[in-house]
This record gives C-alpha cells, structure tokens and sequence, in this order.
C-alpha cells in the first residue's frame, strides 16, 4: 500500500476510535457553550458539566448524551483520513531528503496545513452537530431556533440548504472553524511529536509503548483545546444562531457580546468537558492510528 493509502487507512481507525470515546463529552460541551445567557435574576439552564449530564439523562436518556453523532460519524472517515493524509503528505514536502525525521517545528507547520484542509470538511459538519447537540439547551429560551425541531443529520442540512441560504448556510462559522482548526492541528502535533521524542530520548519513535503513545496522544489533545477553545466557542454560538434574527453579526461580534454580557469566563463556558474529553479521545485516536499504521507497515 502506498503512503495515502496507509494514511488514510490508520487516520479513518484512529478517527472511529476518537468519536466513540470522546462524542457524550462533547454534547455536555456544546450544551454548555449554546445555553441562553440567564435574564437577571434568573439562574442558567445547567449550572455545570454534571447539571447538563443529568438533566440531558433524565429528558433524553442515554442516547441523549450521543446526539448529533450522525453527521461526525457519517464523515469521520474522511475527517480524519484528510487530516492524517495532507499531514503525511506536508511531511513529505517539509523533508531535506526521504527518511529524514522531522523536527518538532517541522510538524507544527504540518499540523497547520492539516488544519486547513480538515477546516473545509469540519464546517458543515460541526454545524449540524452543534445543531442537533444544542436543541435542548436553547428550549425556553425564547428564540426562534427553539422553533426549529430537527429530526436528524439530513434534516438539518434540508433545512439549512432551503431555508438558510443553500450551500453557504452549511458554512457558517467558517471562519473560527479554521481559527480552531489550523492553531489547534499545529500546537496538538507539534506537541505529539515532542512529547514522543521526549519519550524514546530521540528522533527514532518507533520503539515507543503503547503507554507511552497514550500519554503524548492525550496531553496533545488537551493543548488542542488549551490553546483555542475561546474560538471553539464563538464557533458554537455563530453556528445554532438564528438565520433569521440573529444576535451575532460575525466572529468578532460575537467575542464582543459574549464578553461584554458574560466576561472572559463565557469564552470557557464548557471547557470542563471539552478537557475532560480530550485527553482519552486523542488518546484513543493517535494510539489506534499509530497500531494500524505499523501494522500496514
């Protein structure tokens, strides 16, 4: 098998892997980051990670904590099979001569080239995610998008195309999607590929442990989110806002209002989860990448 192919192979495992672990945290997440701002007064829907678990149990059971997994599970494969491609493939570009290991700045620009091309795959699908995820925590609010009950992944993208302006409505929050995407990519694989030399006390990885690979491919993950999650949020709220009355005009907009209504601390709204996550799904997904990748040599 040719280098894409193995990339694209261990990127869909390590990606299947990643959404198992990581998707109930993520709901709680965006639960979190869509919920009204409380009226004066008046106490928020969930008054934290475990607040939104229970009630999302006891309204929606379980399967509540895995709604919206239809649209990222439908197109992990090729999330991940792009990341870990147009990786493999910037790595082969960024080389002095074939074979040569990588420096840890070298992946840091392969990651942010990764990042660009997920960007473009990741929009659409985070928005209908965010909207299905996001429903619950938006009822008696007020707005509008309560109106809107969707059924599904499809129909929200039927929606979205008939409703909010075809093709361009499934690519709202384009722009802090590749906020979140290239700074994120960059830091998690820079930080990957540190923590391993770190490890093997050397460029050669490849007699790493399992345990050790978990360890790098967690700790990358948590600086993913380290780094960027402000802009994870302003992508959250610009995609489940209402096409028709909406409160955000744009990305900057949104940073303004979230701090001027909420302070700094409504930029982090959610990030107890989305750390909580992170750690054992990146885990899951660099360890399962890195097994399938060795063993198709």
């Amino acid at each position: 098998m040719g280098d894409v192919a193995k990339d694209l192979a261990a990127g869909t495992i390590g990606g299947a892997a990643q959404l198992v672990c990581g998707h109930p945290f993520d709901t709680i997440k965006v639960k979190l980051q869509s919920q009204p701002a409380p009226l004066p007064g008046q106490l928020p829907k969930y008054s934290g990670a475990f607040d939104a678990v229970k009630q999302t149990i006891a309204a929606e059971g379980p399967r509540g904590l895995y709604k919206g997994m239809g649209a990222p599970l439908a197109t992990v494969a090729a999330f991940n099979a792009v990341l870990f491609t147009v990786r493999g493939q910037m790595e082969t570009l960024v080389r002095s001569h074939p074979g040569a290991p990588l420096t840890v700045n070298q992946q840091f620009v392969c990651g942010a080239g990764a990042g660009v091309a997920v960007s473009i795959l990741a929009c659409p699908t985070e928005l209908i995610k965010c909207r299905l995820q996001a429903q619950s925590a938006l009822a008696g609010s007020g707005t509008a998008t309560v109106a809107v009950k969707y059924g599904g992944p499809m129909d929200v993208a039927r929606h979205v195309l008939r409703s909010e302006g075809g093709m361009r409505g499934l690519f709202k929050g384009l722009v802090p999607t590749m906020g979140r995407e290239i700074p994120g990519n960059a830091i998690m694989f820079g930080v990957y590929e540190a923590l391993k030399q770190k490890f093997a006390g050397g460029t050669d990885t490849s007699g790493l442990s399992r345990g050790s690979l978990i360890v790098a491919g967690g700790l990358a993950g948590a600086s993913f989110w380290l780094i960027v999650y402000p802009t994870d949020v302003i992508k959250s709220v610009i995609q489940v806002d209402d096409y028709r009355n909406p409160k955000f005009s744009g990305s900057f907009d949104a940073f303004r209002k979230i701090r001027a209504s909420e302070g700094f601390k409504g930029l982090y709204k959610g990030f107890g989860p989305a750390m909580a996550r992170s750690v054992p799904a990146n885990a899951a997904c660099f360890l399962a990448y890195e097994m399938t990748r060795s063993a198709l040599g």
